[in-house]
Parts: C-alpha cells; sequence; structure tokens
C-alpha cells in the first residue's frame, strides 16, 4: 500500500525528491504519512481536497482487502 501512495504521490509533485511516505503498523491499524515541502502539499492535497480524498479511497479499498484499516496524514517539512 505504501508503494500504491508513493507512486501516486511522486508522479503529482514536481521535487519528487523531497517527499517521504512512511508506512506506521499496528495490529488492526496502519498510518500512511506523507511528508513534503510546502510548495507540495496543494499538489497533494488538490482542490477542495479531492485528489486527498481519491487518495484516501485507493487506501481503503486496498485495505479492505487485507482487512487492514489504513490512515492517510500529510504533513508538511
Amino acid at each position: 500500500m505504501q508503494d500504491l501512495v508513493q507512486f501516486i504521490v511522486t508522479n503529482l509533485a514536481d521535487d519528487a525528491e523531497n517527499i517521504d511516505v512512511e508506512l506506521i503498523e499496528n495490529d488492526n491499524n496502519s498510518e500512511i504519512i506523507i511528508t513534503a515541502p510546502k510548495s507540495e502539499i496543494g499538489k497533494i492535497i488538490g482542490k477542495q481536497g479531492r485528489i486527498a480524498k481519491a487518495i484516501r479511497t485507493l487506501v481503503k479499498a486496498g485495505g479492505s482487502k487485507t482487512g487492514k484499516r489504513y490512515v492517510v496524514t500529510i504533513n508538511e517539512k
């Protein structure tokens, strides 16, 4: 799941080298943390949060196959 988010986010951003995607796993929950520079945050979130919502939807759908719950968080560097 981390690879999917990494692929999507790096293709959206102009400065892909400065974007980090980290996966923190717990028992049933996993958190995917996207850390990006301020100049790239807007591209990742999208207008009215549409891209961020789409990323969360894809991650939720993938998580339902494995029975895990994923939370996607976007942070600024």
